[in-house]
């Protein structure tokens, strides 16, 4: 797949799933359960304050009638309840309404339940950029703050796991560091170094991993050949693994508002897709992470 369209496209050929929106008394949140269910992609369940959703409904001209509206008026109460939906088998993934991220994230790690696997739950997001002639992963710009060694391990096979529901193959990954060089007093370069080995042995699968690797490396063959560097992974990257959440938050924010780039972004290493997005984002944004949530629940997860 090499846009967004292409996601969108793939999720209406998916059997049907249903998501489990909490606290969905929200315009743009409505107007992405509208399109959801007209364009095929998923089955859309409301739960939140009921007659706030029909207000902000009726206001902006969206047929709710189809769908599923479980009234809890509590923010609290609303995130349980899509949570345990999915945690008992009656939706497929949840989705982040008009609440806070940490609030949807107690939920999903609530020990009695929530959607805990004892995996390293991680933030991937995917861009669509007008810079890149495909679609390009990255992790974790919303969760681990300073991952550890083991944590960046689980980090690369959740990473991998969405790429290979987006249908891709021969995945290559990059493990971000200030230069291509492996220096004993960086720990990142180290951690970098380690990863590589360990997808060379076959300990991380399904994929390629070089680093560390230089930003520029990993989006330009000839910042690589420049270099002298030679890498099965340089200048097409799949999937960018920063070092820590500053490092992953600042790229992330730089490629929206500077290089232009749409974006989406789940939760993985839950049971099931959990899907954050910002409040700011628009209902297109949050139809692609439907469908992506849709395309990773059909491969299993």
């Amino acid at each position: 797949m090499k846009s967004f369209t292409d996601i969108l496209e793939a999720a209406k050929k998916c059997p049907p799933k249903k998501v489990a929106i909490a606290v969905a008394q929200d315009g743009e949140i409505l107007e992405a359960a509208r399109e959801c269910q007209e364009n095929g992609i998923a089955k859309t369940v409301l739960v939140g304050d009921a007659d706030e959703i029909a207000r902000i409904a009726s206001e902006r001209g969206i047929d709710i009638s189809s769908m599923e509206v479980i009234n809890e008026p509590e923010v609290e109460d609303a995130v349980k309840k899509a949570v345990m939906m999915v945690h008992n088998g009656e939706a497929d993934m949840v989705m982040k309404g008009a609440v806070q991220s940490a609030t949807v994230l107690r939920g999903v790690l609530n020990k009695n339940y929530g959607l805990r696997t004892g995996k390293v739950l991680s933030h991937v997001a995917v861009f669509d950029s007008p810079g890149y002639n495909r679609l390009m992963l990255m992790t974790d710009a919303g969760m681990n703050i300073k991952p550890t060694f083991a944590q960046k391990v689980d980090m690369v096979k959740n990473a991998v796991f969405v790429a290979k529901s987006l249908g891709m193959n021969n995945i290559k990954v990059a493990i971000i560091a200030h230069m291509e060089l492996v220096n004993p007093d960086m720990t990142s370069s180290i951690d970098a170094g380690m990863l590589s080995k360990m997808a060379e042995r076959g300990q991380i699968k399904d994929c390629i991993i070089d680093g560390p690797l230089a930003l520029d490396l990993a989006l330009s063959k000839e910042a690589a050949r420049a270099k002298g560097v030679k890498s099965e992974v340089a200048g097409q990257a799949d999937i960018l693994v920063l070092d820590n959440i500053d490092a992953a938050n600042v790229l992330y924010k730089a490629l929206v508002f500077l290089g232009g780039a749409k974006i989406t972004g789940l939760i993985v290493g839950a049971s099931a897709p959990v899907i954050l997005t910002s409040r700011a984002d628009s209902s297109e944004a949050k139809l692609v992470s439907i469908a992506l949530g849709v395309l990773m629940a059909n491969k299993g997860k």
